[in-house]
């Protein structure tokens, strides 16, 4: 993007250009474009969304240099413009989509305030002709069902105290101090401080999307890089993070927690590699169990699965290998001594399943010398037993009438 600024001056009714200035606002890297769309993209899964593949062919176009982050929006905003059939009930793929780009477009820009008035207008940004309450703060009170609570709900600020509830934590964060902390210290108490400012809930809707821009972008302020795929690959559970972090039933022994955040930030901030499963915090150990007995089941079946691959790759091996030479080859092996024929025998045990075979291979499996190896193999080759092969280098063979696609295709695909 660039910008002219001119300044004039008059003088003898005649103006005079005395400065103009030429400010280029660089473009980000192409790993740096490339984290903001994949975490943009990413994060649509909090809603259940899913952009179009449009929105990723112009996400690729930006990436790789073709097209500016404003002229990916552009293009995103026009496609839906120029679109005539309405969408379906339900589907919010253009929401995906211009969200996408938008938080795409806020990720790849470096200006940022720890502001109430900010965290605001990321969320106008964001959905602004997707919600009619872009940017507002909401003026209701709210329940959402929650699959990890097995269908409760969190309890979110209360619609009267929002904008002082925002404010406090805001103010709240500013006073506090980071020196001296160990970086479990720091973890514990960033994981806090997201999880208060998601559980107000400022926003009727968007709430989530907006509040892992605004902590994207804080933590960079931070001194922390941020810039790996763990929000692109685990936005939902990020979200449920959130809600177990805000969720209480001390009569069944339910706690609010922020382990599972700080996990997810251990993974974000020093790219530990833990695992994140999104079962693991729903509420009823009884479900968890059944689930974790469900997949072991699964995954026995597939061992199993893998064991039946295994031997029939085994049968169809000693098949191969009990295969004699006097059948397959009656005619071209007339008139061979019996030595000669054991010789082709063991070539053919052994070197029958290989795409290609020379000399040396043949050495190996016979016992014969280099020269004697030699010999047989212009034989073979003249009675057609064996075949040149090319594309494998010099003096390499094959066995006639054997097909390698045909005798292990079917389970190579498989292991």
């Amino acid at each position: 993007m660039v910008a002219i600024f001119c300044v004039e001056y008059a003088a003898a009714a005649k103006p005079v250009v005395i400065a103009v200035v030429v400010h280029q606002v660089a473009e980000p890297g192409r790993r740096e474009k490339g984290y903001a769309w994949n975490t943009a993209i990413g994060l649509q899964a909090v809603d259940g969304l899913k952009p179009s593949q449009y929105l990723v062919d112009t996400a690729v176009q930006n990436i790789e240099g073709k097209i500016t982050i404003e002229e990916a929006q552009y293009l995103v905003d026009s496609y839906y413009e120029e679109r005539r059939e309405k969408p379906k009930s339900g589907d919010r793929t253009e929401e995906a989509d211009k969200v996408s780009a938008r938080i795409a477009a806020l990720l790849s820009e470096n200006a940022f305030s720890f502001t109430p008035t900010e965290y605001l207008a990321i969320h106008k940004k964001l959905f602004t002709g997707i919600y009619s309450h872009a940017g507002k703060i909401r003026d209701y009170n709210i329940t959402k069902k929650e699959w990890v609570l097995d269908g409760a709900s969190v309890l979110y600020g209360s619609a009267s105290e929002l904008r002082e509830t925002l404010e406090y934590d805001f103010t709240q964060e500013k006073k506090y101090s980071y020196k001296g902390l160990s970086i479990e210290e720091m973890i514990h108490h960033l994981a806090v401080f997201v999880a208060n400012l998601w559980q107000i809930h400022v926003f009727g809707e968007g709430n989530t999307r907006t509040t892992a821009v605004f902590f994207i972008k804080y933590l960079r302020t931070l001194g922390f890089d941020a810039t790996n795929d763990i929000f692109a690959e685990n936005a939902w559970y990020f979200r449920n993070a959130l809600v177990r972090a805000n969720y209480n039933d001390l009569k069944n022994g339910i706690h609010e927690t922020t382990e599972y955040l700080e996990v997810f930030l251990r993974n974000l901030l020093l790219n530990e590699k833990n695992p994140l499963h999104n079962r693991m915090m729903h509420i009823n150990k009884e479900f968890i169990n059944l689930l974790n007995e469900s997949l072991k089941t699964e995954e026995a079946n597939i061992e199993m699965k893998k064991v039946n691959i295994k031997r029939e790759k085994a049968n169809i091996v000693t098949e191969k290998v009990n295969i004699d030479v006097h059948d397959r080859y009656s005619d071209e092996i007339h008139g061979f001594l019996e030595k000669t024929i054991n010789h082709i025998q063991k070539m053919y045990d052994a070197l029958s399943d290989k795409v290609a075979f020379g000399r040396e291979d043949v050495q190996h499996a016979t016992g014969l010398k280099p020269t004697r190896a030699s010999m047989l193999i212009k034989e073979l080759v003249k009675r057609k037993i064996l075949e040149p092969v090319s594309g494998y280098g010099k003096g390499k063979y094959k066995f006639t009438g054997i097909s390698v696609e045909r005798q292990y295709g079917s389970w190579t695909e498989l292991l």
